[in-house]
């Protein structure tokens, strides 16, 4: 069975809120007793895009001094920036190209896919990482369930805010579904709210916030609850494929 812990939206900016929040989240991940296999962060980590934020980012992860004690899948959203982000987040070359990554498991696969569209809010999954998610998988030979992780939720989940910028061309994943039968689930961020749906017949979790929580229409007419703690989830593979999704709150 894959354990995996999930954040999304940390929108490091500088500011001491943010950091604080940050910081609380990771606290709790280093302190459980237990083991997972992985931390995901499924993107808007930095706030501008710029490399301070995303330097902040790797100290706070644990990505530069290598003191996290589980590995960290990181992918993009639509406030980073590549080349920054490759450079100060991952000790990379600063390309401009989709920030794409694999990490096998021996229970599974986690591909983090880039759903950013560079000058712009909405997402989509472009030529180049439609191909390389085909390659991974085939390399992979159907031998593990996979699950894919990106910034944009491909569905509507009733919030103009987030509704506004989803995956652009859903259609197209639903067909890369449809073909891979090993793909075993969809793990997103960018709502802000915990949310768990379907997608063209496969699960499909988005992660909470960690800088603020939306609220919903009926929940009143601010979209952004400063207030709200930091949230987390847990997701676990288990044997069969299934996907098992938890969700925490960080006081």
């Amino acid at each position: 069975m894959l354990v995996l812990a999930h954040i999304s939206d940390l929108h490091l900016d500088g500011s001491a809120r943010a950091t604080e929040r940050a910081e609380r989240v990771r606290d709790r991940l280093r302190e459980l007793p237990g083991h997972v296999d992985a931390l995901l962060v499924t993107g808007d980590i930095a706030d501008h895009g710029t490399e301070p934020e995303y330097e902040e980012a790797a100290r706070l992860l644990g990505l530069r001094d290598g003191d996290a004690p589980f590995p960290v899948l990181t992918c993009p959203g639509n406030h980073d920036s590549r080349a920054p982000y490759r450079k100060a987040l991952l000790g990379l070359p600063g390309a401009e190209g989709p920030v794409n990554s694999v990490q096998v498991f021996d229970d599974g696969a986690v591909l983090m896919c880039d759903s950013s569209v560079p000058g712009s809010d909405d997402g989509e999954l472009d030529e180049e990482t439609y191909d390389w998610i085909e390659t991974t998988l085939d390399e992979l030979d159907g031998g593990l369930p996979a699950l894919l992780a990106f910034h944009h939720p491909p569905v509507a989940l009733h919030h103009r805010l987030p509704d506004s910028c989803r995956l652009r061309h859903p259609d197209r994943l639903a067909g890369l579904l449809a073909r891979r039968p090993e793909i075993a689930g969809l793990i997103t961020g960018h709502a802000h709210s915990p949310a768990a749906t379907s997608f063209a017949g496969r699960p499909l979790v988005v992660g909470p916030g960690v800088t603020w929580t939306l609220r919903l229409p009926w929940e009143g007419d601010q979209a952004a609850d400063r207030d709200a703690p930091p949230g987390l989830a847990f997701h676990v593979l288990d044997d069969t494929g299934r996907l098992t999704s938890h969700f925490r709150v960080v006081t």
